[in-house]
């Protein structure tokens, strides 16, 4: 299973959702869900979050293996 940490990445930078959804031209909707892991998102939109938080992609999930 794959976890999805944009909140997590988001709020160490201090951004709102409304300012990280202006600044990647995702809905607002569309990034709650993808941080509520509520929707897989796509890997663009990941790679346009991962770039507007300056961060590597991959720091935006991590693996959890199902026990």
């Amino acid at each position: 299973m794959i976890i999805i940490k944009v909140w997590e990445v988001r709020v160490k930078k201090k951004l709102t959702l409304r300012q990280l959804s202006k600044l990647t031209g995702i809905t607002k909707s569309t990034l709650n869900n993808i941080e509520n892991n509520r929707v897989d998102p796509k890997l663009s939109q990941l790679a346009k979050i991962a770039q507007v938080l300056e961060v590597p992609i991959e720091e935006l999930y991590e693996s959890v293996l199902d026990e």
